[in-house]
């Protein structure tokens, strides 16, 4: 007995031992994985392939469908900025109903003045870079400013 504890516990028999379960370790992880690769049956094929279809059927008609809401996002901002400028213009309109308005910006835009005053233009010097053609108003006659009026408005509506 005491040959066999004594060859129990020698090196040599040790390395044995650790040898052999690693291998019996190395068989099972081997074993195991060919049970995981042989689990894919042509069940799961045909389902992955009509997964896989259904998902190229339907991905175009997804497209469509984000581009036509994003569309449609597009044509309300429009339709909210197209009645804000309705909105304005008929504030203007109303504004423009009103006499004391209207005479106030006769005066302003064609340099009128009542029968009665006088009529001033100040030249402020810190305004030096002004350009002649804000001056060119005040030095021509009233009906040449109102007929390029006339022209400027029919210009923005072409």
């Amino acid at each position: 007995m005491a040959v066999k504890d004594r060859d129990r516990f020698s090196t040599a028999t040790r390395i044995r031992l650790i040898g052999e379960q690693t291998a019996a370790r190395v068989y099972r992880s081997q074993t195991k994985r060919q049970a995981r690769r042989s689990r894919l049956t042509g069940r799961a094929a045909l389902l992955a392939l009509v997964l896989c279809s259904l998902v190229v059927a339907l991905a175009y008609p997804m497209r469509q469908y984000v581009s036509q809401r994003a569309e449609i996002a597009d044509q309300q901002k429009e339709q909210d900025e197209t009645r804000r400028r309705v909105e304005r213009l008929r504030d203007l309109k109303a504004r423009w109903q009103n006499d004391a308005y209207a005479e106030q910006e006769i005066r302003r835009r064609l340099h009128y003045v009542m029968p009665g005053e006088t009529g001033y233009i100040v030249i402020d010097p810190a305004g030096a870079g002004t350009t002649r053609g804000d001056l060119r108003a005040a030095d021509r006659p009233w009906y040449a400013n109102v007929w390029d009026g006339v022209d400027k408005a029919d210009a923005a509506a072409q």
